[in-house]
């Protein structure tokens, strides 16, 4: 088994234990290492890796490395973390020889909650994140709280032993997220509400639609849009903010912020939109400063790295 997930992702919990309980050999890369494909090519091939996972971002980048053909010791590839797309598996399949399996779940339900074996020569559009694991129960329900049937989109919600009692030093959010179970038999049964669109497939599997709110997920972190937005409005020269996960191209997700400036003095609407807009943005950089030119380090000050936007774009309205 090879650990390479960072110690304060959930997924590294898994990494360590798993293979130690069933005395299996823990191999662990050096630092950095799971973003460097070569060296991960490298070491697998060496250490004859059988086991390992992926977010299906750093899948994407691991199979167009030279060479991957070679980790021909590896048995099974587990993806969580992001949506698997189907042509990411149908790659996957073609230059692999190994196992693709696909699970789902977030932290508060302490990491992996459905799992599904991936099919080589499957006729479906999507890969589904499959059917709950043992000890977790999971529904798929309106705005009621009640149950849709089979290809009718709704909320995922999670219960079972899995479950997390909360947030820390956060009340309100807990009983949000955290509510009450409906169809629990034990006393104070709660199930956690995910924000995930899902629906029920005919044979049962649970098929991922997308999200409910405006959270976004790239490289397996979780981002909160408007957190971003909120920060960048703080500042004086910023009068409206939006940030949007693109991808461009297809598998290369990305944030990207776009800035109206605030107005500026001698920026007035009866002037041509050329000269205003020229106005405008130089304005915008001698207020910012150095900061704007070098706009992550306004961010990085405030926020985590991840959410830090990749491309800022300026606007006029």
């Amino acid at each position: 088994m090879l650990q390479k997930t960072p110690n304060s992702f959930d997924v590294s919990v898994w990494e360590f234990f798993w293979p130690l309980m069933t005395g299996a050999c823990l191999v662990v890369a050096r630092p950095g290492g799971h973003q460097d494909s070569t060296y991960l090519v490298r070491l697998i091939q060496e250490q004859e890796i059988t086991t390992l996972h992926f977010v299906p971002s750093m899948l994407q980048l691991f199979l167009q490395e030279p060479g991957v053909e070679g980790c021909r010791s590896l048995r099974r590839v587990i993806c969580s973390g992001e949506a698997l797309p189907m042509d990411l598996q149908q790659r996957c399949f073609a230059r692999l020889g190994a196992e693709l399996h696909n699970l789902y779940g977030p932290t508060e339900a302490a990491v992996d909650v459905t799992w599904w074996p991936c099919q080589r020569e499957d006729p479906r559009r999507s890969v589904p994140i499959g059917f709950p694991i043992y000890n977790i129960q999971i529904y798929v329900l309106d705005a009621a709280f009640q149950p849709v049937p089979i290809g009718v989109p709704g909320e995922l919600f999670i219960g079972g032993v899995g479950l997390a009692q909360g947030y820390a030093h956060r009340p309100a959010l807990t009983a949000e997220k955290f509510v009450p179970n409906p169809y629990g038999v034990e006393p104070g049964a709660r199930l956690y509400r995910t924000g995930d669109l899902v629906r029920y497939l005919p044979d049962g599997a649970i098929e991922f639609l997308g999200r409910i709110d405006y959270q976004v997920k790239i490289r397996g972190f979780r981002i909160e849009l408007g957190e971003i937005e909120a920060v960048l409005a703080t500042h004086p020269a910023v009068r409206e903010v939006v940030v949007l996960a693109r991808e461009d191209p297809p598998g290369d997700k990305r944030l990207v912020a776009y800035v109206v400036p605030d107005e500026a003095p001698g920026a007035s609407n009866e002037e041509p939109p050329a000269v205003r807009r020229l106005v405008l943005g130089l304005v915008f950089v001698l207020v910012l400063g150095a900061q704007w030119a070098r706009p992550a380090r306004f961010l990085k000050e405030r926020l985590p790295e991840y959410m830090v936007p990749a491309v800022f774009v300026l606007l006029e309205t």
